[in-house]
């Protein structure tokens, strides 16, 4: 391997361990533990959880974990920004908004192509105790609640888009990685890091992976993606706020 494939794959594995490779290792260290706590169906997978008692410190919290949580966003741009293509890593990871009300109906379609069955996996995971009982929201919610979970979820979907599927897939094809070795990578990952919610939801989001994937791979857009990811975690995190006890789920 010449300088080049050295640096980008020290580049890799340098971002993935400030991010979402970093949250697979500890997904996986939280699976351990549910599993020999007692059986998975058992276990809970708190997402959002309250940060503090005190509402304004909670409110700071969680707004300075979302902000923080997008610095490795920042850097895989950055580094992109360094390579020699002029078109810049927004155009060329499709990030540009170069055409919003495609990218938005694209990204609304792959949301309900994910989301329905999603919930089908969800409920039978649980059913098969492969599952963990998955909490989307806080117990306690304030005015500002809402807008703070729609930026989570705004937050999720750049994280796991952009660096997972744009930036990770771009590298591994540089690194002459096969478009099916680069696909299942992404997948994998991506199902990885979401381990500690139960074997279901990780086998879910490998799917979820797979059709990301493939969908960057034919059209070269992360921003229906985003859109998508954003969607599915909206409805996901406020509509559990939000109907939680009346569906019963607390």
């Amino acid at each position: 391997m010449n300088d080049t494939g050295r640096r980008t794959r020290a580049e890799v594995w340098i971002v993935l361990g400030l991010s979402l490779g970093q949250s697979a290792v500890y997904s996986v260290i939280s699976l351990v533990a549910h599993l020999t706590r007692g059986p998975l169906r058992d276990a809970t997978a708190t997402l959002n959880r309250s940060q503090s008692d005190r509402e304004w410190l909670d409110l700071t919290l969680q707004l300075t974990g979302i902000v923080f949580a997008l610095v490795p966003v920042a850097l895989a741009l950055y580094l992109l920004s360094l390579d020699r293509d002029r078109s810049g890593p927004l155009r060329r990871l499709g990030l540009d908004g170069s055409r919003p009300f495609k990218d938005v109906a694209t990204g609304a379609m792959l949301a309900l192509i994910i989301g329905v069955p999603g919930l089908g996996l969800y409920a039978l995971g649980r059913t098969l105790g492969v599952t963990a009982d998955v909490v989307p929201a806080p117990d306690t919610s304030y005015w500002w609640t809402v807008p703070v979970l729609i930026l989570a979820a705004l937050q999720n979907a750049a994280l796991e888009e952009i660096v997972v599927v744009g930036y990770l897939m771009t590298r591994l094809r540089e690194l002459r990685w096969g478009p099916w070795a680069v696909l299942v990578t992404s997948a994998l990952l991506r199902g990885a890091y979401h381990l500690y919610q139960g074997f279901g939801q990780a086998a879910g989001n490998v799917v979820m992976g797979l059709v990301f994937g493939y969908w960057f791979q034919r059209t070269g857009r992360v921003m229906p993606l985003v859109v998508a990811h954003t969607l599915l975690d909206v409805v996901s995190f406020v509509g559990y706020l939000l109907l939680a006890d009346e569906l019963g789920l607390r």
